[in-house]
């Protein structure tokens, strides 16, 4: 080879290698934004509950290492106390690797884990056995010569840690992966935190609205009664059930189930107004279901801004001859289940009257039904039956046929069941009170 061909050679190699580094980094940019787009959608599907947080950080660990090349990697996430390793994702395992991970117990955030979480900068090591803090690997782990790991933080606070392990090039680690590492690792702190916020906001929301829900007195006996409340399945999904049962100074038993129209504290606010104006109203005015409804219906519409409300109000009262009579009225709410003794369960169907707030002038019904004693009327929200695939009267029978079979429990086990057993999809909260008619009749005096 002529001098002049060898020198030509020499100038081209760098040229080759750069072109080759450059169609590397474009194909990483390439894999960021397809990686950006899914890692966005699934984020949105976090937050909504549709997936499990496990799903979007897998992926975070599985795109680091389809843009560094890595062989394998994992992903760590701290319990709220940050005391020790909550979750461990490890992706990349063949299926060997993984049977022989089987049963073993989570990384105790000792060893390079442990370093990168009491000193939360990105770590690159050349032979990890040479590091004074390696700890050594659990029995299964596949062999990690050269880790690349980052801490996962937000505003100083550690979540855990994002680590990958082995170019597929046999490559080192460079500057250029250890900040894609980096910003992976800031996607799945946010992920974590936003999911943490959302359900610590949840919880907080949950238990303000069960502090609004009553407590059953004793004073309802002789009626036997017991009631719950099913939060969604939702973070962001709470709102308006809500449920009250009193006895009123004639010696009936009046019940009431509701459902304030939205999802959000201003729905739970305007459901804790409303059932105390109500509690007011049934203890005060001796009249019918439908006259209490109008009246609270007027009473909402001139003093308050709240939103439309279903409702279903009942009092359970002495029959004339034997046993009692449910008198109710419907506020587009769903109709009451009653179950008899003997197992036989239906719903009292009735054509339902607007809801509360949207024209308080309409005329509102009263609908009445025999009940033999220790019949069982249960009344619920529309979150326990109702199914995104299912028909309403799939919903409803369904209920029915639970609650016949499991009759003879006592009502707060009968309630328990109901909510455990629902026929519905749990997008929505779920309110159920259910009161069992005594065998004796109240002699409670009228005040």
């Amino acid at each position: 080879m002529s001098e002049h061909s060898q020198q030509r050679t020499a100038q081209s190699a760098p040229r080759l290698r750069l072109g080759a580094e450059l169609e590397r980094i474009a194909e990483q940019l390439k894999a960021l934004a397809r990686a950006q787009d899914e890692l966005h959608d699934l984020y949105e599907a976090v937050l909504g509950r549709e997936v499990e947080l496990s799903v979007v950080l897998e992926l975070i660990v599985s795109t680091a290492m389809q843009l560094v090349g890595a062989r394998c990697g994992a992903l760590g996430v701290l319990d709220e106390q940050g005391d020790s390793l909550a979750l461990f994702l490890p992706v990349g395992l063949s299926e060997q690797e993984r049977a022989g991970l089987a049963g073993v117990e989570l990384p105790r955030g000792r060893g390079l884990l442990g370093h990168l979480i009491s000193h939360p900068v990105p770590l690159r090591v050349d032979g990890i056995t040479l590091h004074p803090d390696s700890a050594g690997f659990p029995p299964g782990h596949p062999p990690m010569r050269n880790p690349l790991g980052a801490p996962i933080t937000v505003r100083a606070k550690i979540y855990g840690d994002l680590y990958l392990s082995e170019r597929i090039d046999g490559r080192p680690f460079d500057d250029r992966d250890e900040g894609l590492i980096v910003a992976l690792a800031g996607a799945a702190a946010l992920a974590i935190d936003d999911a943490r916020l959302y359900e610590k906001t949840r919880h907080d929301a949950e238990r303000f609205q069960r502090l609004l829900l009553p407590c059953l007195p004793d004073r309802l006996e002789p009626f036997d009664a017991a009631a719950a409340y099913h939060a969604a399945s939702t973070p962001d999904h709470v709102g308006g059930d809500w449920y009250d049962a009193l006895l009123v100074p004639d010696g009936a038993c009046a019940a009431v189930i509701g459902d304030v129209v939205g999802h959000d504290l201003q729905a739970v606010a305007a459901m804790a107004q409303t059932r105390s104006m109500l509690r007011a109203l049934l203890y005060d005015r001796r009249t019918s279901p439908s006259a209490v409804l109008a009246h609270l219906d007027r009473t909402l519409q001139a003093i308050t801004d709240s939103p439309v409300t279903t409702a279903c109000l009942a009092r359970i009262e002495p029959a004339p001859s034997a046993g009692w009579t449910l008198r109710w009225s419907t506020a587009g709410h769903p109709p009451p289940l009653v179950i008899t003794p003997d197992r036989r369960a239906g719903h009292l169907l009735a054509d339902p009257d607007l809801p509360l707030g949207v024209d308080s002038t309409a005329r509102r019904h009263n609908h009445a039904h025999l009940l033999p004693t220790d019949a069982t009327v249960v009344f619920f929200t529309d979150g326990l039956v109702e199914h995104r695939h299912h028909s309403l009267e799939a919903g409803l029978q369904r209920l029915a046929d639970v609650a016949a079979a499991h009759v003879d429990l006592p009502v707060a086990d009968l309630v328990r069941v109901l909510i455990e057993e629902h026929p519905s999809d749990g997008h929505d909260e779920t309110a159920v009170l259910a009161l069992r008619a005594p065998q004796v009749r109240s002699s409670r005096p009228d005040k």
